[in-house]
């Protein structure tokens, strides 16, 4: 061990703690909504719950990521960034191509549009933060 232990960079200068801040208020939205449903009317829509669900737990891993800080921590928020816009243009377009699929909209139905499209923007802000944020974060 060494006398003086690094910290890691911070991910959340400038914009990165606007990104936290969206980040942290859709981890709320996501779980506290997914949390309601599938606890009162799951067998209603289960695969929207859950997608809901899961939406809520990837925005919190990226919160922390985040938070956390790091070159590593970077990588991951990037890695899940990718997926989280890869899940939201999957379930836009399959909300969009067959409506009847979801019974209830799910947190990335049409593309974030009830949650004002966020869904769809963070991810995209995202990661062109955590790529300009690549050359100030150091391992």
């Amino acid at each position: 061990m060494t006398a003086v232990e690094e910290k890691p960079a911070r991910l959340i200068s400038g914009p990165g703690m606007l990104l936290v801040w969206f980040y942290g208020v859709m981890v709320v939205g996501a779980v506290s909504r997914s949390a309601y449903q599938i606890s009162t009317e799951f067998d209603r829509a289960p695969l929207a719950y859950a997608l809901s669900a899961v939406a809520g737990v990837v925005y919190g891993f990226i919160t922390y990521t985040l938070v956390r800080g790091g070159e590593a921590a970077r990588r991951a928020a990037l890695v899940c960034c990718a997926a989280e816009l890869a899940g939201v243009l999957l379930v836009g377009t399959w909300t969009l191509v067959d409506r009847s699929a979801f019974p209830d909209t799910t947190v990335w139905s049409y593309y974030g549009a009830g949650y004002v499209f966020i869904p769809v923007l963070l991810p995209l802000s995202a990661m062109y933060w955590l790529r300009k944020a690549r050359n100030t974060v150091r391992p």
